[in-house]
C-alpha cells in the first residue's frame, strides 16, 4: 500500500482520467495547484473547509505544554500554536471500514 501520493503524481493520474478530454497536462496541474494554495490560504486564516463525503480542514489551537531537548533531556517550554486538522467524513469513514475490515 501507498503511504502518500506527491502533487506531480496526481496531476499524472488527473491527466490519465481525463485524456478523451480537452484538458492539458499544464490545465490539469495549474488547477491541482490553484486547489491547494486556495484550501491552504483558506485553512491559514482560520476558516474551515468541508468537502462533503470526504472530510473538513480546520485550524486548531495547541495549549502550551513541556517539551524535551532530545539531545539534553532538558525540559523545554512550548507555547501555544496553531496546527491544521482533518476530520474525516462519514462516506470516508465507511469506505475506510469496509475496505479495511475493522
Amino acid at each position: 500500500m501507498k503511504e502518500s501520493i506527491t502533487r506531480s503524481e496526481l496531476v499524472q493520474l488527473l491527466t490519465k482520467a481525463f485524456e478523451e478530454s480537452e484538458l492539458t497536462k499544464s490545465d490539469i496541474n495549474m488547477s491541482v495547484r490553484e486547489i491547494i494554495n486556495h484550501m491552504s490560504t483558506t485553512i491559514a486564516n482560520g476558516d474551515r473547509i468541508e468537502i462533503r463525503g470526504f472530510g473538513s480542514f480546520t485550524l486548531r489551537q495547541r495549549k502550551p505544554r513541556m517539551g524535551r531537548n532530545p539531545k539534553t533531556g532538558d525540559p523545554v517550554p512550548l507555547g501555544a500554536k496553531y496546527a491544521p486538522h482533518f476530520k474525516p467524513g462519514k462516506d470516508l469513514k465507511e469506505r475506510i471500514k469496509d475496505k479495511v475490515g475493522i
